[in-house]
């Protein structure tokens, strides 16, 4: 396999970014190649599938694309935490201010999450907050409880947050962020 010009990566690129846009006016269902291809200013969907394979290939490769500015985003806001109660805390919050700063492309995520290849992610946030909670319970940080229930619980709080944001642009991400903190503290605390 031959390796990608720089033209093609930009090309590639462009065609993501419509993407993203149109999934997140859109939602999954009436995203077409067609509409990206107009969305993108491309003068033919051949554009596209010369990029992709088909529809599957290119909501997988979105989704991938946004998971990584995703993490990126999260990842820089938890290297400030020094304890388990404060990552959790900055976990949380940068899951909504992702949201804030970057709307359109927290909405794809959701709207494409049912509909990727890959279904590891929501067992490897389960995973990773449920051994957080464990690691918080070990140093004393937070009560006794499953951290398995406990992980259910905080992830299905926080994307239901994400999803009523998604569908109403005049939700107070602010104010959510507070409260699910404030939620989650009580929830976890000693």
């Amino acid at each position: 396999m031959r390796a990608k010009s720089v033209t093609e990566q930009a090309r590639r690129a462009q065609i993501i970014a419509a993407a993203i846009e149109v999934v997140a006016e859109l939602g999954y269902q009436a995203t077409s190649f067609k509409r990206i291809a107009q969305r993108a200013g491309l003068s033919s969907t051949g554009l596209i599938s010369y990029h992709f394979k088909g529809k599957q290939e290119l909501v997988d490769e979105v989704f991938a694309e946004v998971l990584r500015r995703f993490t990126t985003f999260v990842l820089d806001r938890l290297d400030r935490a020094d304890t388990a109660a404060g990552e959790l805390r900055a976990f949380l919050s940068a899951n909504l201010r992702f949201m804030a700063a970057h709307r359109a492309e927290a909405v794809a995520f959701l709207r494409l999450r049912p509909h990727v290849s890959e279904r590891e992610v929501a067992e490897g946030d389960h995973r990773k907050m449920a051994d957080l909670l464990r690691a918080g319970q070990a140093a004393g940080e937070f009560r006794d409880f499953d951290p398995d229930i406990m992980s259910i619980f905080l992830l299905a709080l926080r994307t239901g947050v994400l999803t009523r944001a998604a569908d109403d642009a005049a939700v107070d991400i602010e104010l959510c962020e507070r409260e699910l903190l404030i939620a989650v503290e009580l929830a976890t605390r000693r």
